[in-house]
């Protein structure tokens, strides 16, 4: 019985992975324009104004990298077939590929390389109503967590394996929700009405809780088209690499609270205030 569902499984999942694989070469040239562009950026704000820090791009192309082979390559091919494959494909792309490329702060490196009246235009943007409502933290965590929770609780993953634009869709929005996640709890863009910390915390508690308790069902409930094995380890998967990038995060948060309020008069707080991570 276990064989028949993973071959039907395999079935649809093929169904999906060649009308990928013509689409491969565009999503490489598109990794390959955003590292080129965001690097290109950079040496133009270093050659106009101040020198980007090379930390950042390293993040960048990091991040990059990692949303690249989460989408293309030998581990998102294997990760059509196998769950837990597809669980660490997960990771890459929602939660490790958007805590760097947020590090990277793009955002503020677009302001910077623009002319000025540009950055203003832009600026305005940042503070109209739709992009203040999708900056929320309470919206953040909703499409961050809620997405995972329609994907893996309904039919929507097996359907997902059966039509190509769902599957890009998918994938598409679980990697602009961890982004828009991730900079809205790092909070380190130019962002007018910026979230408190507290609210941010709390956030982030929250999204943690809910993707803790996704796994645990995917564990006690594995979803039909997945073998029980597969879905057992990839739930762990899930729970324990989630925890990586959700200390991660709360760790940086505390840098910025401690930084924010630690005594002035600190011999070391001259030279700490210079080397901008968070």
């Amino acid at each position: 019985m276990s064989g028949g569902k993973e071959n039907h499984m395999n079935h649809h999942h093929d169904n999906v992975l060649l009308p990928l694989a013509e689409y491969e070469i565009l999503f490489v040239l598109a990794f390959v324009l955003s590292l080129v562009a965001y690097s290109s950026a950079a040496l133009v704000s270093s050659r106009r104004r101040k020198p980007w820090p090379l930390f950042r791009i390293v993040c960048w192309g990091i991040g990059t990298f990692c949303a690249m082979v989460a989408i293309i390559g030998p581990l998102a091919h294997r990760a059509h077939g196998d769950f837990v494959t597809h669980m660490w494909s997960h990771w890459l792309l929602a939660m490790l590929a958007p805590l760097l490329m947020a590090m990277a702060k793009p955002v503020a490196l677009l302001l910077q390389m623009v002319p000025t009246h540009w950055a203003q235009h832009l600026f305005l943007l940042l503070k109209s109503w739709p992009l203040r409502f999708l900056r929320h933290p309470a919206t953040a965590v909703l499409l961050h967590t809620g997405g995972l929770w329609i994907v893996y609780t309904t039919p929507f993953y097996a359907a997902m394996y059966e039509n190509t634009a769902l599957y890009l869709f998918v994938h598409l929005h679980m990697f602009l929700a961890g982004y828009l996640f991730t900079a809205v709890i790092l909070a380190i863009e130019p962002m007018p009405n910026r979230p408190s910390f507290t609210l941010r915390v709390a956030a982030l508690i929250t999204a943690s809780a809910a993707h803790a308790v996704l796994a645990k069902y995917i564990y006690a409930h594995p979803p039909k088209t997945i073998p029980v094995e597969q879905a057992k380890a990839g739930a762990m998967v899930m729970y324990y690499s989630g925890d990586v990038i959700d200390i991660s995060l709360m760790i940086i948060l505390f840098a910025q609270w401690y930084r924010a309020n630690r005594p002035r008069a600190l011999p070391f707080a001259a030279d700490a205030a210079k080397r901008e991570f968070f």
